[in-house]
């Protein structure tokens, strides 16, 4: 069970893990870290043991590592549920190294042989690799900086390898690396950038971490809004001490892991992870029944004006219009003997709706081009070779150019949070005509598969639905969809 205890007075409760060893190094420590696997961590730890505490480690930011190690790694989880708050507090992470700052300390962690597994959650865009190509992309500016200097990186692919060509110098066996970041198929992802990125330093260490290092894939959800004064005034009533590196979620967790970790791992099972031969169907699922939602709920609401995912959904026609788009989600996917994706829908359904849960559609809208793909673009595709409707699809990708519209026209084209924003706001200046803007954003290099863009009825549908945003509404938009 998750510790969760009111200490006597100002302090800490007592750690449990305390002479637990470390065996994992995190790189990315942020919310959703905090708030999904340091907590599973700590619960298989807790029934069964074993040397698995966590070194955090954060690739730009000090501040997070600074905060976790004044507070000796722990810190709080509120699970904001309509029946009442809990407050869990978590002890999984041991400490904090900032790689901005202290390179090799971080280097040294991940060459300790008892470290056996890195996870990383450090976003989409943070790893440089192209995911059509399959290899690193030599433009981004880490990956540019670590090929130039493989001793001295500063983004994780560089980070991992270096680690790695010292661990085979030292004779050690190499960590076993876990993305936890939402792309699809992303063991299989990381593996490519590593062993591309590694071959191109020195072709023997690309082949030594092709036939040696095991990159499982994992499929990861669990709503994690950013921590607010009210999350921290949330810890101080109930727990009575401050806690700057508190987080706050949603009650539903969900953790699927491809179970291949050849030096082992912590008993994940018995806290819930669903250990699997494959990880793919789960995640396909997810990506498109919940973050395809999301990603519609999100740009609807930046549109709408709504602030939070809980005030669309407290919309009916929006609710509606989200209910209809995972229905068109669902028939994308293969059957999932152990998952009813109407089952699967109604919980989704009910997360969303979670009046406790303050979920900004403004931080579910970042990074478009990043997520749309996956979320949005591959299940369009799948929907029209198997002769499926489209339009849900279509409305979708509508309000993400529209809500990108909007801004540059409004001269907020700075606020578009996106790694492709330059671009985005150059192909979209002077356009105001839905044709035009469609033409413009659906020709970002990369983008959009072409058997989508020789689809006649697919750019169709796009500018139909983005006409009548652009002239109507987004909310007139939903009703005629609704209407369909």
């Amino acid at each position: 069970m998750t510790v969760s205890s009111r200490p006597a007075g100002n302090g800490w409760p007592e750690n449990p893990l305390a002479t637990a060893g470390n065996g994992i190094v995190h790189i990315g420590v942020g919310a959703f870290h905090r708030a999904h696997q340091a907590v599973y961590t700590q619960n298989a730890m807790l029934a069964a043991g074993g040397d698995w505490r966590i070194i955090g480690v954060t690739p730009r930011s000090t501040d997070i590592a600074d905060q976790l190690n004044a507070q000796d790694g722990a810190f709080c989880v509120i699970v904001r549920n309509p029946a009442g708050d809990e407050c869990h507090t978590i002890h999984s992470i041991s400490h904090v190294l900032a790689a901005a700052r202290d390179l090799d300390g971080v280097l040294d962690a991940l060459c300790d042989p008892a470290i056996r597994i890195v996870t990383l959650t450090v976003t989409e865009k943070a790893y440089g690799i192209d995911r059509q190509a399959m290899k690193v992309a030599i433009d981004h500016p880490a990956i540019a900086h670590d090929l130039a200097h493989p001793a001295q990186p500063g983004g994780v692919i560089g980070i991992l390898t270096e680690a790695l060509r010292r661990r085979r110098e030292l004779g050690h066996a190499p960590f076993t690396c876990m993305c936890c970041d939402n792309l699809p198929e992303n063991g299989a992802v990381l593996r490519a950038g590593m062993v591309d990125f590694a071959r191109r330093i020195d072709a023997s260490l690309g082949e030594w971490i092709a036939q040696n290092v095991h990159f499982p894939s994992s499929m990861v959800d669990r709503i994690t809004p950013a921590s607010t004064d009210a999350t921290y005034e949330t810890v101080r009533a109930m727990t009575g001490h401050d806690d700057a590196c508190a987080v706050e979620t949603e009650p539903f967790s969900q953790w699927v892991v491809e179970d291949d970790f050849p030096t082992g791992r912590p008993a994940w099972e018995q806290a819930g992870v669903l250990m699997v031969d494959d990880v793919r169907p789960y995640e396909h699922m997810k990506l498109r029944m919940l973050n395809g939602s999301h990603s519609l709920i999100a740009y609807l609401g930046q549109l709408a004006g709504y602030k939070y995912v809980r005030d669309v959904m407290a919309d009916d026609a929006c609710a509606t219009l989200v209910r209809m788009h995972m229905n068109a989600a669902a028939a994308t996917l293969s059957p999932l003997a152990e998952l009813d994706f109407a089952d699967y829908a109604n919980d989704l359904v009910t997360r969303f709706c979670n009046p406790a849960i303050a979920h900004e559609t403004r931080q579910i809208a970042m990074d478009g081009t990043e997520k749309l793909p996956q979320r949005l673009l591959a299940p369009a595709l799948e929907a029209i070779n198997a002769g499926a409707d489209i339009s849900s699809f279509a409305l979708a990708v509508a309000m993400w150019m529209a809500y990108a519209h909007k801004l540059v026209a409004d001269g907020q084209g700075d606020a578009i949070s996106d790694p492709r924003r330059d671009e985005i706001v150059a192909a979209l200046g002077g356009k105001n005509e839905a044709a035009t803007i469609y033409a413009s954003l659906s020709a970002l290099p990369g983008l959009f598969a072409q058997d989508l863009l020789d689809h006649a009825p697919w750019q169709q549908a796009v500018t139909h639905w983005l006409d009548v945003i652009l002239r109507e509404g987004v909310l007139a938009a939903v009703g005629k969809q609704i209407a369909r």
